[in-house]
Parts: structure tokens; sequence; C-alpha cells
């Protein structure tokens, strides 16, 4: 038995990303509520022809457009056919386990996401909500024809979850953390690193200055290279480091060089590399993310709607609090020089807080076919939810500010 779907929309379906005009994608991404970088059509068509997203890894990549009376591109999005539950971030296991015990497949599933990529964002490419509702409802409609077990759209925007819960989906909450760039007391820019330390208690203050007193008395010293002054020689250290870091939890890395070679070609811009070296020599590194406006590599400080985003680091040798430095301290500064209001220190961390990155809500939605579990599944997400939300308001009793924002 299924749940009753949607009627069709008149989507055009294709196999992948390419029969789909790059320009036209990314004028309509830039017209969201909530674009990032990882959704433009250089970012995702990397991922799957670099082969680290593709029928073969398990993420195959189905396009979907919707067009307007005159041909143009009105609504659009990427889904995949998903035949195990990794590299999402929204997890899911239990759901699939409980599938199997009945003598039910929960895969192959379909993904509305940016693979490997917890970053909240726009999903659904919408010229307005109505066309936003048509999408998702053609998408159901779609799943529904092929029997599959279920829909998730991830991380998504406000809108899209609006016509999912329009549509009867249920909303799954998490808690990111997320560092902003505003005074708690005014809410004024920071002007440098040492004004937002005198803004948090004392405890904290004292106990990152201790951490970068720890690695600066190591011999480390950072470098910051952004869009064409990351190197080749520097992508290969960075991915040498990404696969140590892997390699560290036994697991093979999810993106390919071959990936990130695409990304200096054709998406140099939107990446900031910070190389820790020691004795002249690089012993680590993290790689960060900055949207399309972010501030140029002259280091002209500007106030702007640049967010950054924290995404991968890796070590090949150990100091200690060299992690802390890295991913967190190096690109608040960064963020702080250079205007940037929000830096997005990605998936889980409670240890995120102390480093004043504050909880923020990311909700993801699904569509379950079986009518029994989809009930189990609503009400597994309701009770989730209130659990989510209790947790938040006890982070935020433990703000690291002086005075809470």
């Amino acid at each position: 038995m299924s749940r009753p779907c949607p009627p069709q929309a008149p989507l055009q379906e294709h196999a992948g990303l390419a029969a789909i005009d790059a320009r036209e994608w990314d004028a309509l991404l830039a017209a969201q509520p909530c674009p990032t970088p990882f959704m433009r059509h250089a970012y995702l068509a990397a991922l799957h022809d670099s082969d680290s997203a593709c029928a073969r890894t398990g993420w195959a990549p189905h396009g979907f457009t919707l067009r307007d009376a005159q041909g143009a591109l009105a609504g659009a999005c990427m889904l995949y056919l998903k035949s195990h539950s990794r590299g999402e971030y929204v997890f899911d296991w239990a759901w699939a386990d409980a599938y199997a015990r009945h003598g039910l497949a929960y895969y192959p599933k379909a993904v509305l996401a940016v693979p490997f990529t917890p970053v909240p964002g726009s999903r659904l490419l919408a010229r307005d909500e109505r066309t936003r509702a048509a999408l998702l409802a053609g998408l159901l409609h779609w799943c529904g024809k092929r029997d599959l077990s279920s829909l998730h759209l991830l991380f998504a925007a406000d809108e899209d979850l609006q016509a999912a819960r329009t549509l009867g989906m249920a909303q799954r909450d998490t808690v990111q953390f997320h560092w902003h760039n505003r005074h708690p007391q005014d809410g004024r820019p920071f002007r440098d690193f040492e004004d937002f330390l005198a803004a948090l208690s004392q405890d904290k203050r004292k106990k990152i200055r201790q951490e970068r007193r720890r690695v600066a008395q190591a011999g480390v010293q950072f470098r910051a290279l952004q869009g064409a002054q990351i190197t080749r020689a520097h992508w290969d250290f960075f991915y040498a480091c990404y696969q140590r870091t892997y390699a560290e939890h036994g697991n093979p890395p999810y993106l390919r060089r071959n990936f990130f070679e695409r990304m200096a070609d054709t998406m140099a811009g939107n990446w900031l590399l910070f190389v820790a070296e020691r004795a002249g020599l690089p012993i680590a590194c993290s790689l960060i993310a900055v949207s399309a406006d972010g501030a140029s590599e002259s280091g002209e400080k500007r106030s702007n709607n640049t967010v950054a985003y924290g995404r991968y680091w890796g070590a090949l040798e150990r100091v200690d609090c060299l992690h802390f430095e890295a991913c967190y301290y190096q690109p608040i500064a960064w963020c702080i020089a250079h205007g940037v209001r929000r830096f997005e220190g990605g998936a889980q961390g409670e240890h995120k807080l102390a480093r004043a990155l504050l909880p923020s809500r990311a909700s993801s939605a699904h569509w379950i076919a079986h009518p029994a579990f989809a009930r189990a599944i609503d009400d597994f997400a309701a009770r989730e939810g209130t659990a989510v939300a209790g947790y938040q308001d006890e982070l935020r009793a433990h703000s690291p500010f002086r005075h809470s924002p």
C-alpha cells in the first residue's frame, strides 16, 4: 500500500545535470532566498563528473525542470536515487532497519540534497511559491509511480520546508553551530579578534587564548590562500591531509581528487585554504568555502553578505589544539578582517559552542510511501522535534558571551 501522491506536475526529467543549461540554472539559483555555492551547476557537475556522486557510488542523479509557456526555466532541482544512507548527515538507518525487519525494501529511496554537504540552503529552485509547490508535488508523484519507499528533502531552506509541510511531509530538526559577526551588545561587526574575545565570558576567553598560545609555542604559523593563490601543489597537499582524516576513521574519502581539480578550474574564487606550517613545511590545513560575493584577495575589509562554510580539515603531524586553530580561530579571524557576516561550522559538535559558534536549527522533510510507517515516522519526528527544541534551549543557556545574544 502507498500513501496517496499528489497529481502529476508537468515535469521534464533529465538524465543528470548536463542537459540543463548552466547559465539558466545559476540564474534561477541566484534568485532563491537561500542560495549557496554548493547548489551551483559547476559544483554539482563536479560531483557527478568526478565520479564522487554517481550511480556507482550510490548517488544516481536525476535532473528535473519546469518551464513556463515561453520556455523559460521556472523551476529546477536535482534528485538522487540512493542505494544507501551514507553522506547525507540526516540519519535514517533505524528506518531502513525497521523496513528490513518487516521484509520491505527501503532502498532505493529518493533524496533532494547536495551530496556530502550538510549546509542548509535552497533545494527546490523555483520562480515563486506556486512553482515550488508544483515542483515538489511532481517529484512526489514521480516517486509514487516508481514505488519508491520515500523522498527526503535534506537541509532545506524555509521556503522548501513550507512547501513540504503543505504536502504533508514530516519535518525533522537538528542542531548546527554557526558563528555570527555581530557583537552581542549592539549588533555591530567585530573590529578584530581581540574585540571578539572581549565579548566572551572570562573562562571562554582564557581557554581560547591558552589554546592559541599552545599552537604558537609549537612553532606553527598559518597562511591563508584564496582562489588562484591556491596552486596545484597546495591542492595536492590538502588532499593528502583530507585522505588522512578519513583513513584515521577507517573510511575512504567521499570526494575524489578530480573533484577538487574541477573546483580549481570552475569555482576557484569560492575556496579559502588555511595552511599550517612549521619550520617552513606544511603540516596541516583546513579548507573553507565562501559564497560568491566573497572578499577580494587583496585583503580589503568591507561589510558584505558573504557567508563562510567550514568544510574539510586534515593534519600530517599532531600538535595540541591545532584543530581548533585551523578550523575555528583562523576562519573567524579571517571573517572579521573581511567583514564576513556568518561562518557555518558544519554538522554536530557541542565543543563548537565554547568557540562562540551558536546553535542554529537545520531542518529536513520526509515523505514515506507506506501508510503505517508514515504514521510511525510522523509521530517520531514530532517527538524528536520537541527534544531538539529543548536541546537548543539548553545550549542557549550556556552562551559563551558575557551578554547573551
